[in-house]
């Protein structure tokens, strides 16, 4: 176990002072109950600073604020390119500060300081992608007899809500900032409770730019009181939300009383899928960086791992020297591979998968023992398709050993899973390559690679439960928009 003494930590100029208050309509006020909550420090336990705990009364007041700016000229009548000159400077504004954001976000969730700054350069990659597409966002002339002109216009939808997850707290509101500002949009934002803080200091950047205010709302609290008086607003027009996929299912009912339009990403249990013929060096660091990196707590992680009969053995070993490459420390240790788990609750709920395993007859192999909210990475054996273990998502470094025979089966066996939001392939031939991943049910299908995520070039998103809709790519900006058709009758 990396540690680093308290001493050493980082104390951002961000955690000084009174509680962290809420961004509605460019001010900075307290919940209008005076309530706050605590966000501690998974690696020490210790309490960062208090935040704002909204309610009803403040998430309405933060919509009006969004649709006062919605149809205010300052935003509604700038020109594409003015929208897209501001959209810039906000990735300028956040690479400037990208250092102190990416040690927010490993103080409050625990990541590992080089993820998320990753993280953080990620995020403004994707912004400037974003500030690209205003002036690039056309609508259509539609044919029509000679005395008649049809043509369509693509307009913002309005008030966005953009509700994010506390495990990628940075790239999951540039990923819903960048297409709901470049069409337009104006957003409330609503951070998860136990990673709220680089939501609020971005609240704080973006006044530093030409961004009008209100144009970006920024409300903290739970989802049982904070989200739901946001998802159940009947002034919000978008609901853009990543999480988990009982909270996703909520979001869909609730958005069906007004049809409210939704984007949900949501869950997932992705398999890796070897063949025999791949690199199998490079698909055992492919596969525990799938279930490992991050601590696990990732929609993506690839916690089935499918290997093809005939190498099992080989492969098995070359996991297990993989699993014991991830040191386990303090996040801001530089030899610090996973950080902790993001909290007591968390952790629990992560060890009681690992009870369930061993309920099923299961044979669990870690690379370490598990020590306060530090969970190394394990392998479970032994385990059949209707384990727990292999049918839900743990979001934990936790990964299921599985064998298959061919194509065929590594194919049925992959989709076999509520989910679809990604996969991995590895194998030499690229033709098989392209027939698996033609087959797979999943969103996103990587191919003797794992995880890289495009700076808004393709879109992201799951089949079945894991989703609907998607971010990036062309399709998120329909997302944001809704298609007007103009028809004149020529005089």
């Amino acid at each position: 176990m990396l540690t680093v003494a308290p001493a050493s930590r980082p104390a951002p100029a961000f955690l000084d002072g009174a509680p962290k208050q809420l961004l509605i309509g460019g001010t900075w006020r307290p919940a209008a109950s005076g309530e706050t909550f605590e966000t501690r420090d998974p690696a020490t336990g210790r309490a960062l600073t208090s935040v704002a705990a909204a309610g009803p009364a403040d998430v309405a007041a933060a919509v009006a604020a969004a649709r006062a700016a919605f149809e205010d000229p300052s935003w509604a009548d700038i020109s594409p390119y003015q929208r897209s000159r501001i959209l810039l400077q906000i990735a300028d504004v956040l690479e400037q500060h990208a250092d102190e954001l990416a040690v927010l976000d490993s103080l409050d969730m625990g990541g590992p300081l080089w993820m998320t700054r990753w993280l953080v350069d990620h995020s403004v990659e994707v912004i400037r992608h974003y500030a690209g597409w205003p002036t690039k966002f056309y609508g259509q002339t539609a044919p029509a007899d000679p005395g008649a002109f049809h043509y369509t216009l693509r307009q913002p939808l309005g008030v966005v809500a953009a509700i994010t997850a506390w495990n990628g707290p940075v790239l999951q509101l540039a990923w819903k900032l960048g297409p709901a500002l470049a069409t337009g949009n104006t957003v409330v934002a609503k951070p998860a409770e136990w990673s709220p803080l680089t939501a609020l200091r971005i609240g704080e950047l973006l006044q530093l730019t030409d961004l009008p205010p209100g144009v970006v709302n920024i409300v903290t609290g739970d989802g049982a009181h904070t989200g739901e008086a946001l998802i159940t607003h009947p002034g919000v027009d978008k609901i853009s939300f990543t999480g988990s996929l009982a909270v996703g299912k909520h979001i869909l009912e609730v958005s069906s009383r007004d049809l409210t339009r939704v984007t949900l990403e949501l869950g997932g249990k992705s398999p890796t899928i070897v063949f025999d013929d791949a690199d199998l060096e490079a698909a055992a660091r492919g596969a525990v960086a799938g279930f490992a990196q991050g601590s696990g707590e990732g929609c993506v992680a690839g916690t089935r791992i499918l290997v093809q009969a005939s190498i099992r053995d080989e492969f098995r070993a070359l996991l297990l020297r993989e699993m014991e490459a991830y040191a386990l420390g303090d996040p801001f240790h530089p030899d610090t591979r996973m950080g902790p788990l993001i909290s007591a609750t968390h952790f629990a709920r992560v060890d009681s998968y690992l009870d369930a395993a061993r309920a099923d007859g299961g044979t669990l192999v870690t690379a370490g023992a598990a020590r306060d909210l530090y969970m190394p990475p394990t392998l479970i054996e032994n385990v059949g398709p209707d384990a727990r273990v292999v049918r839900e998502e743990i979001f934990g470094p936790v990964a299921a050993l599985m064998t298959f025979t061919d194509l065929d089966d590594a194919v049925a066996q992959g989709n076999d899973t509520i989910y679809g939001l990604s996969a991995s392939v590895w194998t030499r031939d690229l033709a098989r390559a392209h027939r698996v991943a033609r087959r797979l049910q999943a969103g996103t299908v990587w191919v003797n690679t794992y995880a890289e995520m495009s700076a808004g070039t393709v879109p992201f998103g799951g089949f079945k439960q894991s989703g609907l809709g998607r971010e990036h790519g062309t399709d998120v900006l329909a997302a944001y928009t809704e298609v007007k058709s103009v028809m004149i009758r020529l005089p």
